[in-house]
């Protein structure tokens, strides 16, 4: 009896989470009780949702963090085993790639914010820094987001006759830059500062416009052009 499962139908009525989907609707739905429909069941000494709460605790109630945790991690918690693990992982993920497929089609950029909402999900969380080029036509729309580089926690390497070459062919009019600093830190560095100089220079000899380099973090940016230093 000691490895007995306490399922959700063994649950009080009102504490029954797909239940509740069911009858209020999923917004009503804490983010513990999705959770504990994804795993199903928690274990003889804590139900499901209580086993999801106290996940979620550890991770401070975030789950961008959640979603960062290994398999083994999860592993780690009493009650949550490999075939749970990959649900967590799994769910979280599909949220992650459905916030960048809601992205629309040649999205048209008013202000910084936009391109922070744009790149975000691609490079906002990531352990490495990355280099991205948006292309933009004279009505300021997106014509594609090109990946320029990748590189190591401290820097990449920015090739920019790849990046000119890669908008005369996409006949940009305007090229927006974006990087991240998986520090968590948006002041630019004197390297961010003087390849911006660089770029733009560039830019100037083939009427092709430096708007914006945006520095992203998970949850913040930093904006040459906000700040007057483009």
């Amino acid at each position: 009896m000691e490895n007995q499962k306490i399922t959700i139908k063994q649950w009080a009525e009102d504490d029954r989470p797909r239940e509740k989907l069911m009858l209020k609707g999923k917004t009503i739905l804490s983010d513990a009780e999705l959770l504990a429909i994804l795993i199903g069941s928690g274990h003889k000494d804590e139900s499901a949702v209580d086993l999801c709460k106290r996940i979620l605790a550890t991770y401070n109630n975030n789950l961008s963090v959640l979603a960062k945790q290994s398999i083994s991690k999860l592993t780690a918690f009493k009650g949550i085993g490999e075939a749970k693990a990959i649900s967590i992982i799994a769910a979280l993920e599909i949220g992650q790639r459905r916030r960048l497929s809601e992205r629309i089609e040649d999205p048209m950029i008013n202000s910084s914010s936009d391109v922070f909402e744009i790149m975000n999900p691609v490079i906002g969380d990531l352990d490495h820094e990355e280099f991205w080029v948006l292309y933009l036509n004279n009505s300021n729309k997106v014509r594609s987001k090109f990946p320029l580089s990748k590189g190591g926690i401290t820097g990449t390497v920015v090739d920019v006759r790849l990046l000119f070459q890669t908008a005369l062919e996409q006949k940009a009019v305007g090229i927006i830059l974006v990087h991240n600093h998986p520090s968590g830190k948006v002041k630019p560095s004197d390297a961010d500062i003087q390849i911006t100089k660089k770029i733009k220079e560039g830019g100037k000899i083939m009427d092709i416009h430096l708007l914006d380099h945006l520095i992203i973090t998970e949850y913040s940016y930093y904006s040459f052009a906000d700040e007057g230093i483009l």
